[in-house]
């Protein structure tokens, strides 16, 4: 079982093809790490997608939501010495769903303030991260905001969490940049 904690909730979405079953519907617990040095944030470039995202994944069945975020942003980042500064929201969203017997999937997404420390070593990604051609890199998140939402207005290849991180990415601007606490 996964060791679930209390956040606050900061938005639900569904998809306009999520069916809203329970029976056909599967929770997906994840986690998602924001790790900021300035006005520049820590993300995942998608070549395949050419979206921004945070760094972050699936939480392991027996994992806690903070030891699967400091495996996610290791293994996706390099990162280490990753301490978790605080809580900063949990998003839901309910979409479609590609392994049976399942139709939807609830993708719970716990996102948290870390701090790491100065230097990446290589990222352990895996096999389709790769073949996504993803990498992490440090970039303005004014600048992520805004690549987003042009791809966003202008692209048909686009991943269904776009939407998830850009408005992750502009809350995250709006409020840790106003109060000073990345």
């Amino acid at each position: 079982m996964i060791i679930i904690e209390t956040m606050q909730l900061l938005k639900q979405t569904r998809h306009p093809d999520a069916i809203s079953c329970p029976a056909s519907t599967v929770l997906r617990t994840a986690t998602r790490a924001i790790v900021m040095r300035g006005e520049d944030i820590l993300l995942l470039y998608t070549k395949r997608y050419d979206d921004y995202s945070l760094p972050g994944g699936g939480v392991n069945e027996g994992e806690s939501l903070s030891d699967g975020l400091k495996r996610e942003l290791a293994e996706e980042t390099g990162a280490s010495d990753i301490e978790i500064l605080e809580e900063f929201g949990l998003y839901r969203e309910w979409r479609p769903w590609h392994k049976a017997p399942y139709k939807t999937v609830q993708m719970d997404s716990y996102c948290y303030v870390c701090r790491i420390a100065e230097t990446l070593a290589e990222p352990q990604f895996e096999a389709h991260e790769i073949n996504n051609g993803m990498k992490a890199l440090w970039i303005n998140i004014h600048h992520a905001i805004a690549h987003n939402h042009h791809i966003i207005q202008h692209s048909d290849l686009k991943g269904l969490s776009i939407e998830r991180e850009t408005y992750l990415l502009e809350l995250i601007a709006s409020q840790l940049l106003k109060t000073g606490s990345a």
